[in-house]
């Protein structure tokens, strides 16, 4: 059916916009609710520590297997669009707005994950390449928020929520209606608690999924500080125009993840995935030197760059988690992974604060690269072959 992958791709759009709808809004946030100049990784990190605990619940009860993924893809959306909306109707304050941000984090372990299943029900051998207008979707679902900022700076924070949360829902409605059940959909597990365990028993499993964890202690970090990177290398740049720019260096992780997909169709998800992390990794190194520079010719085509790359492996990891998994337990495979790699980007994410306390920007960023160098390591025999 051809309207099922664009369905999909929309769906995972508007779903993945509330990923980032609190750090997009986080100056006026400060401002109401008095927030320290710190709350950026505090915002990031609570989300990232939502969707672990979402993606640990739906792991250990095979939810991505025993229940319609459809139902519950419309299910999450709908709360998520409803958490992230209740932040402009309770009290402001830190605590409020955590609780709010992991509560959505925690939705989104619906939304996802599931998205992928989702897709593997529908396509077998064009699989790297439906994932990877998927992901590009979620690239451009989470830089939205900033692009919203950037175009609407005159708008209050609570109309940018609401409008982000009304967007969400929809996708949440639009997948139920619009997509069934796909032909390659196979038939769900039992509960068994040893579900998320049994996957990681095979081989050719381990290593995609060492790979992806190496990707992702660079992404997420490389996506929160974008903001910071800008102001740091460019302080002549306003506030509209960091709002723009993060935008365009994070939405160009969408270029990456489709033309990676079709590039996947003719050299395989495994070499695809292993180019561009190590594309990624010499971005990290180079960053200690281009971020210096001080120039907005060098560093912007350098940033656009390091988006592509930095994002667009993320689709051929997930193929090759959902190819190598075993058939039944798919959706308890990609939802397992994806709970392990979001946990290390908290951990990626508080160390990275953490450091830029002692040492210059450049050079933390240029840190990141020991996640790449890890996931190449444990990538290169699934390349190879």
């Amino acid at each position: 059916m051809r309207r099922v992958l664009p369905t999909i791709v929309f769906t995972q759009f508007a779903g993945t916009s509330l990923w980032f709808a609190g750090n997009a809004v986080l100056p006026e946030l400060q401002q109401d609710f008095n927030l320290q100049q710190g709350a950026l990784p505090l915002v990031t990190s609570s989300v990232q520590l939502g969707f672990i605990l979402g993606t640990l619940c739906f792991a250990i009860l095979s939810l991505a297997d025993r229940v319609s993924p459809r139902v519950l893809f419309m299910v999450c959306a709908v709360a998520g669009a409803g958490a992230n909306a209740l932040l402009v109707l309770l009290p402001g304050n830190l605590a409020t707005l955590l609780v709010l941000r992991v509560a959505t984090g925690f939705l989104l372990a619906g939304v996802y994950p599931v998205g992928m299943k989702i897709a593997a029900g529908w396509y077998s051998s064009n699989l790297g390449k439906a994932i990877g207008y998927l992901v590009g979707a979620l690239v451009l679902g989470t830089a939205f928020p900033h692009l919203l900022r950037a175009l609407g700076t005159e708008l209050p924070w609570q109309t940018m929520l609401l409008t982000i949360s009304l967007l969400a829902a929809a996708g949440g409605i639009f997948m139920f209606l619009l997509v069934p059940d796909g032909p390659y959909l196979r038939k769900g597990a039992t509960f068994d608690a040893g579900n998320m365990l049994q996957v990681f028993r095979v081989k050719e499993f381990r290593a995609a999924a060492l790979g992806y964890f190496g990707h992702m202690w660079e992404l997420y970090t490389f996506w929160a500080f974008v903001p910071v990177i800008l102001a740091y290398s460019l302080p002549d740049l306003t506030t509209t125009q960091i709002s723009f720019y993060s935008f365009c260096i994070i939405a160009a992780g969408a270029v990456g993840c489709v033309v990676g997909g079709y590039l996947s169709q003719w050299f395989g998800s495994a070499r695809v995935a292993f180019v561009q992390l190590l594309l990624s990794g010499i971005c990290c190194v180079a960053a200690i030197l281009v971020l210096q520079a001080g120039a907005a010719i060098i560093i912007l085509p350098f940033l656009l760059f390091w988006g592509i790359v930095v994002a667009g492996d993320s689709p051929q990891f997930s193929a090759l988690n959902a190819r190598t998994a075993p058939p039944h337990l798919v959706g308890t495979a990609l939802t397992v992974v994806v709970s392990i790699g979001f946990a290390l980007t908290i951990i990626s994410i508080q160390l990275t604060d953490m450091l830029l306390n002692y040492s210059p920007l450049p050079v933390v960023f240029g840190l990141l690269a020991i996640g790449p160098a890890l996931g190449l390591l444990a990538l290169r025999r699934l390349a190879r072959q």
